[in-house]
């Protein structure tokens, strides 16, 4: 029997994309597929503990959805990005899908790692500005600093440095970790 993948190839990367196993550590960056490792230790403490106190404050304000990656997010046909953390305000929740996220999602939070982080810094927010991500938060988990980004007449600008602390705009509070 043929596979579903003999019969139908993907005419795109991002059909490539779509028929990688769950689980795979993969995202696809201005149409070209990248592969990481599992995140160290310390990105996933922060990640855990970043992502409990989030879900917790937006569940219990009604304020919409948090996930931990991975989760796809899809933010046009050369962007799918599997970031640490996503919130989804519950006025932009049609971008919701079963399979992931399809849009914008107001806020979004990589932990940092040392193959990851120039993409981050560089190709990655540039798809979120283009995408009008509210809020970017990215965090070395080395030094625990954190940085803000806020979207300003559509350029992502960074308005916030703190250590060991995020103090989110969007969402009007302050989590430590």
């Amino acid at each position: 029997m043929l596979s579903t993948a003999v019969l139908h190839p993907p005419r795109t990367l991002l059909g490539v994309f779509k028929m990688l196993p769950e689980g795979t550590r993969a995202e696809l960056i201005d149409n070209a597929l990248y592969m990481s490792p599992a995140p160290t230790l310390d990105h996933q403490e922060i990640t855990i503990s970043l992502g409990s106190q989030l879900f917790s404050f937006i569940k219990r304000k009604k304020l919409g959805k948090v996930y931990l990656g991975p989760v796809d997010v899809y933010l046009n046909a050369k962007n799918a990005f599997q970031p640490d953390i996503v919130f989804v305000s519950a006025r932009n929740k049609s971008i919701l899908k079963t399979d992931g996220i399809y849009g914008s999602p107001n806020l979004i939070i990589e932990v940092l790692s040392p193959e990851t982080k120039n993409i981050d810094l560089t190709k990655k927010k540039n798809a979120y500005e283009q995408a009008c991500v509210n809020e970017y938060w990215v965090i070395d988990p080395k030094t625990k600093m954190c940085t803000g980004f806020q979207l300003v007449s559509q350029t992502l600008i960074e308005f916030k440095k703190e250590k060991g602390k995020l103090s989110s705009v969007l969402l009007k509070n302050t989590f430590k970790f």
